[in-house]
């Protein structure tokens, strides 16, 4: 299958071709029961990405023929089914909440109100929140709390390189937005309205000297929101940053833990 992809994704005139045309649809089914992932961890906590999956995904549009499902009143014009049997899979799915089939939903998940795209893997135990959403192709881990309104972005448009990360025990607070392959660490906690993309300064304000890094938050940070002030020629304006302000505690439980940071550094969450 990784030969056909790779090939067809660099001549799309193989999309015509059913062998093509099978091997996709053959990677979707497979993401869809978890037998195959976008991106997996790897035994020394890196992670790898397997590009010629995500190739399958973003080749699995223009296969697809426009179709119109009407639910009751309601009518829908697209291209892509929808996940069923969820009660087989142990999934709890509160209306209106959607999942494209294409992207693998663990048992043990609630889901609220809210969306997961194709190509997403949500792993056990994990809760999303009223209006979160879960982009295309981003890699949940388990025991996540995705909080109200909490935008995890997909890597179809624009096309990204590596999805988005979230590992396992990370809680992600109200309206934060988390987009272009950021990677967030174990039991991490992002206080309300963090916003990470790639370029995004995050700053370890810990010790006596600030640490800048991108792209990575480590694990059992907690992070909020902050600024800093930038020169333009207009003027000095202040920028948005996020701020890594301590650790969770490895001595206690999760949820113990989780609650002790936020009443210790005053997170809003």
């Amino acid at each position: 299958m990784k030969d056909l992809i790779e090939v067809a994704w660099d001549d799309r005139s193989l999309l015509q071709e059913p062998g093509t045309v099978q091997a996709i649809e053959q990677v979707i089914e497979d993401i869809d029961k978890g037998r195959l992932r976008v991106a997996e961890p790897l035994k020394d906590g890196s992670w790898q990405v397997n590009e010629w999956v995500k190739k399958a995904v973003v080749m699995y549009f223009p296969i697809r023929k426009m179709e119109t499902v009407e639910v009751g009143p309601f009518e829908f014009h697209d291209k892509m089914a929808l996940k069923t049997n969820y009660a087989e899979l142990g999934v709890r799915v509160v209306p209106h909440a959607i999942a494209r089939y294409g992207a693998y939903v663990a048992k043990g998940v609630i889901m609220m109100p809210s969306y997961i795209n194709i190509g997403a893997y949500v792993d056990s135990g994990t809760m999303v929140d009223t209006w979160a959403t879960v982009g295309s192709c981003a890699q949940i881990g388990k025991d996540v709390h995705l909080s109200g309104g909490v935008g995890i972005g997909g890597v179809l448009e624009p096309l990204q390189a590596a999805p988005v990360i979230i590992e396992d025990g990370a809680f992600i607070g109200s309206r934060c937005i988390v987009v272009e392959g950021v990677r967030v660490g174990k039991e991490a906690v992002l206080g309300a309205n963090v916003v990470l993309t790639k370029s995004t300064k995050i700053i370890d304000v810990t010790g006596s000297e600030p640490v800048e890094m991108r792209g990575e938050i480590p694990p059992r940070s907690v992070v909020i929101p902050g600024s800093y002030s930038k020169d333009f020629p207009a003027g000095s304006f202040n920028v948005p940053c996020a701020l890594i302000i301590g650790k969770r505690k490895e001595s206690t439980d999760l949820k113990t833990s989780l609650n002790e940071a936020l009443r210790e550094h005053h997170v809003a969450v």
